[in-house]
């Protein structure tokens, strides 16, 4: 059985590096009937991922974590290789935490034969990541799949932060019948309203300052919005007045139906929509989305 442990705080840690170990693990609690919460995390772990984690400790009998920067949901090798790896700080911020168990794979023992499946989900390949990004939901999938057989947990734990991945991953649920209940917990920000991300280590003080620009582009589109603006002018004049004098470019910004991530020219009064962005600042793409229901503050 491999298994190690590491001790911080008084905290003990379980960390397993195999399947059949993990699986062992979990064996126990489920034949007690525990409740089981599984946050699924690519490591330089940040508040967001924190609050992950303090929702399912919060609601489940037993929180497990996993560790694994997953190679087939990177379409730009550059970006694979230079995403931040911080393994031993991550240890130790999940003993503080009190996690039950970490399950940290290397990637022969999630893919020891390759990959010959693949995933379609239609016209969300078509717009916003699954557009600019061919590929990052079939990779997306097929890992957090594979995660669900082996942890077979009661509630997965996901940040609203990449809203159009956790949207994937609902339908797959449903799709393949999982019986695996998928709570979204809302986006943590810093004060000046950055969202939480691991890329965000990589800014420089420059990048840092700029990069809530993002956010104050979203909360004037979605307020303009709100007093009955139109979304291709407010979308233009945010992009001119914003981004573009410390020029950035946005990938892309846009109005979607919050239940399926079709394209909104004009929203209808009382349905849910999210505003959604992706910019690169400093050759980091960053991502942001903020949802609201139109009519209604």
């Amino acid at each position: 059985m491999h298994l190690f442990s590491y001790s911080i705080s008084k905290q003990t840690l379980e960390i397993h590096e195999t399947i059949p170990a993990v699986k062992q693990h979990l064996r126990a609690f489920k034949t007690q009937n525990k409740a089981i919460g599984l946050v699924p995390t690519m490591g330089a772990l940040h508040q967001g991922h924190l609050e992950l984690i303090r929702q399912s400790k919060k609601q489940m009998d037993v929180t497990i974590v996993t560790i694994f920067v997953n190679p087939i949901q990177f379409n730009n090798p550059e970006d694979l290789q230079k995403y931040p790896r911080t393994l031993e700080a991550d240890l130790a911020v999940l003993s503080e935490e009190g996690v039950d168990i970490v399950f940290v794979p290397s990637e022969k023992e999630i893919y020891p034969e390759g990959i010959f499946m693949e995933f379609d989900f239609g016209t969300m390949e078509q717009v916003l990541e699954g557009r600019f990004r061919p590929g990052h939901f079939n990779g997306v999938a097929i890992v957090v799949s594979k995660l669900f057989h082996i942890v077979q947990p009661d509630i997965a734990f996901f940040g609203q932060k990449d809203l159009q991945q956790v949207s994937v991953v609902k339908r797959l649920v449903s799709d393949l019948s999982f019986g695996i209940e998928i709570e979204v917990v809302p986006t943590v920000r810093e004060t000046d309203g950055l969202a939480l991300s691991s890329r965000n280590q990589r800014l420089s003080p420059e990048g840092r300052k700029i990069a809530p620009l993002l956010y104050k582009t979203l909360t004037k589109c979605k307020d303009e919005l709100l007093m009955g603006g139109d979304w291709l002018k407010i979308k233009n004049n945010a992009i001119k007045e914003i981004l573009n004098p410390i020029e950035i470019n946005p990938e892309y910004l846009e109005l979607v139906d919050e239940a399926d991530f079709s394209l909104v020219q004009q929203p209808i009064p009382g349905k849910l929509y999210a505003i959604c962005i992706a910019a690169y600042i400093e050759q980091i793409r960053l991502i942001d989305n903020i949802i609201f229901r139109s009519g209604h503050i």
